[in-house]
C-alpha cells in the first residue's frame, strides 16, 4: 500500500524578472515509507531544479483520493464528513477524509469534488475547501 508524503523542498529559484530567490516548495508523492519518498523527490527533481536542492521536511499526508483535472495546477484540500453506524455498538460515528482536487477557484474546486463523490451513497457535508501551497503531485510509478 502506498502513502501520500508532503516533501519540503529548498532551492534557488529565478524569477520572471531574472532576479534569484531561496524558496521551499511542497511537493505531494506516493511512497511506501519515508526513506522511498525522499528518494522519489531527489529521483522527480534532479532533472527539473537546476543547482542544488535540500530536503526540508517529509510528512505523512491522509488524502483519501486526488482529483486531477488537467487544466488547472491550483490544488485544493477539500475535507468532507459523514455518519456511519458503528456495527459493535450500534452508535452513530462521524468520519472525515480528505481530498485534493485541481481547479481554479474554491468554487470551482467544490463542484468538482460534488461531481467526482456524486455516486457516493451516503449523505456526506463539504466541511472546507482550502487553497494549497503544493507545487506538484508524484503518484505511484508502476516502474
Amino acid at each position: 500500500m502506498n502513502n501520500w508524503f508532503t516533501v519540503k523542498v529548498k532551492y534557488t529559484k529565478q524569477l520572471e524578472n531574472g532576479a534569484f530567490k531561496r524558496v521551499s516548495e511542497p511537493y505531494l508523492l506516493a511512497a511506501m515509507t519515508f526513506t522511498d519518498a525522499e528518494a522519489r523527490i531527489y529521483e522527480e527533481l534532479g532533472s527539473v531544479i537546476r543547482g542544488e536542492f535540500v530536503v526540508t521536511n517529509i510528512a505523512r499526508t491522509d488524502f483519501h483520493d486526488i482529483f486531477h483535472y488537467g487544466d488547472s495546477d491550483i490544488w485544493f484540500k477539500c475535507k468532507i464528513s459523514y455518519d456511519s453506524n458503528d456495527g459493535d455498538s450500534e452508535r452513530k460515528k462521524r468520519i472525515s477524509q480528505n481530498f485534493l482536487v485541481s481547479a481554479h477557484t474554491v468554487k470551482e474546486a467544490s463542484e468538482r469534488l460534488l461531481e467526482s463523490l456524486s455516486t457516493l451513497i451516503v449523505d456526506f457535508k463539504v466541511n472546507s475547501v482550502i487553497e494549497t501551497a503544493i507545487v506538484d503531485i508524484f503518484p505511484f510509478n508502476q516502474e
